[in-house]
């Protein structure tokens, strides 16, 4: 499973942010992990240095083999709340899709 991470402006994507974002996505979906070939994750604050509430926000996109891209989004007051409610939600959608895919 290849796992890019992307970052506006907004969001210092340093080597330990990525490092870390990184871990957590291969852990998080270890079970999926024969079926997936790539994971993007897009990190965006909307209002910058402005203070709002749920301003941050998480793309997740999963590709399968042979299957379109599955995407969630997922906005938080915080970067790392947004991640986690986007990994849950394509946690969610990955166990729907392979449940579909074995009833065919």
């Amino acid at each position: 499973m290849q796992v890019q991470i992307n970052t506006d402006k907004n969001i210092d994507g340093n080597e330990r942010l990525v490092s870390f974002y990184t871990s957590e996505i291969e852990r998080e979906l270890a079970h999926f992990d024969d079926k997936i070939t790539r994971v993007e994750v897009h990190f965006k604050d909307e209002n910058s240095d402005k203070i709002s509430k749920n301003d941050k926000t998480c793309v997740f996109e999963v590709r399968i083999a042979k299957k379109e891209p599955l995407v969630v989004t997922e906005q938080a007051d915080t970067v790392e709340k947004a991640f986690s409610g986007a990994v849950g939600k394509m946690k969610r959608l990955l166990k729907s899709t392979y449940e579909k895919m074995q009833q065919y």
